[in-house]
């Protein structure tokens, strides 16, 4: 990677260990400061990271250049190595081990990719708008993947429902399953696994390239992070405890998928919504206008499903689309509609075909819970086909009086 700037490192008790790591690799300039002078040294220095001794660090000092850092452009990561207090929500817990000294250069390489993906962002977006780690609600905005099956389970899944979505596997199979279906901002591992099953699945994660960049965070002792996964962390606390470390890093993790979401919909020149991956509203209103125009003229079939989410929880819409966007064939397409329902053309498709594919994308949001544990983005399917008289507009008609009708 580039360098794009010293490593600004933030200390009270003189060279802390882990600076080390970073003199023996010679791919970073490092420029060390105490906590006193650590917010001007930001502005001084320029830093690409600022990497933060915490455990010697107060609260009060943490929060101050925590705040100083925030607002820089493009996206300046704050790691806090070994922190005994509660963190700021834009500093990355990271737990240094003597044992495992890359782990911090793993960890310095993922983060400033992060900030490299912001660069080009803030370079091509045109006109040029702030795009912030604050702009992320963990609740409204990030996934976690929660597997475990002890006792500690229902305990995790309420403390980490309460800031974000929760998508509960109970085996790794399942697991395996969820990861392959749709997007998740994080992995949380819970207890009611051998070591032996644990090692297994966190190396099967690191040789994927899809998944190796996730944060994954491990609650049961006994094992050594000696894996290729730089956002890794072994956590053994109360389940409060785990989600304060794992929440800042899945926020991150959402935020480079934002960064990823507006870039294609940049490359699309603005047809794509970044939030969510699909059309925007104007250009699913031309591209369905035109499909239905042509496979009237042409022949063929053509579906359109309607999916209805609850009014008071906009994050299970939110959701459910982004698994649509991911989930839809190349050729079909769909956009958010202005009742807060989100509309899917399937081209080539018949009555029954849609009705297969809508179910199919509809029990995968049933897995993700908002909130309270019985909270969930279960949404109301209506399906409609084109009928040789129909046009765009007939056709939309149809599909909601088909909601309608199932609504009453």
């Amino acid at each position: 990677m580039p360098q794009q700037g010293p490593i600004l490192i933030a200390s009270t008790t003189g060279r802390p260990a882990f600076a080390r790591a970073l003199d023996e690799a010679r791919l970073f300039p490092v420029v060390e400061t105490t906590w006193a002078d650590a917010a001007r040294a930001v502005a001084q220095v320029q830093p690409a990271a600022v990497i933060a001794a915490a455990s010697t660090a107060d609260e009060a000092g943490l929060a101050e250049l925590a705040e100083v850092v925030a607002p820089r452009q493009p996206y300046l990561p704050l790691l806090a190595v070994d922190p005994e207090a509660a963190l700021p929500d834009n500093a990355i817990p990271f737990f240094h081990t003597e044992r495992n000294p890359n782990r911090l250069l793993a960890r310095l390489n993922a983060v400033l990719r992060v900030r490299s993906l912001h660069s080009t962002v803030m370079r091509r977006l045109v006109p040029p708008s702030p795009i912030l780690l604050s702009d992320i609600d963990t609740s409204r905005d990030a996934t976690v993947l929660l597997i475990g099956r002890g006792g500690a389970y229902p305990a995790l899944s309420v403390v980490l429902g309460e800031r974000c979505g929760v998508v509960g596997a109970l085996s790794i199979e399942a697991a395996a399953k969820h990861l392959n279906s749709r997007d998740v901002d994080g992995i949380v591992l819970g207890e009611g696994f051998t070591l032996r099953v644990i090692d297994a699945f966190l190396t099967v994660i690191a040789e994927d390239a899809r998944f190796r960049n996730l944060p994954v965070v491990v609650t049961p002792d006994g094992l050594a992070p000696g894996y290729e996964l730089p956002h890794l962390e072994l956590v053994a606390g109360e389940p409060a405890d785990v989600a304060a470390i794992a929440l800042p890093l899945v926020r991150q993790h959402a935020f480079e998928v934002h960064l990823s979401r507006t870039l294609r919909a940049i490359d699309a020149e603005g047809l794509i919504d970044a939030r969510t991956g699909l059309l925007t509203r104007t250009a699913f209103d031309r591209d369905f206008a035109t499909a239905v125009y042509q496979t009237i003229e042409r022949g063929g079939a053509l579906s359109v499903a309607r999916f209805g989410f609850d009014p008071a929880h906009p994050r299970a819409q939110f959701d459910g689309a982004r698994i649509i966007s991911r989930l839809m064939r190349q050729m079909d397409f769909g956009a958010i509609q202005d009742d807060g329902s989100v509309i899917v053309v399937f081209a080539g498709a018949d009555l029954r075909n849609a009705h297969a594919v809508a179910r199919r994308l509809s029990s995968v949001m049933r897995h993700t819970s908002h909130g309270k544990r019985d909270m969930r983005a279960d949404p109301s399917v209506s399906v409609a086909t084109l009928l040789p008289n129909d046009t765009a507009r007939s056709l939309l008609a149809r599909l909601h009086d088909e909601a309608h009708r199932a609504a009453s």
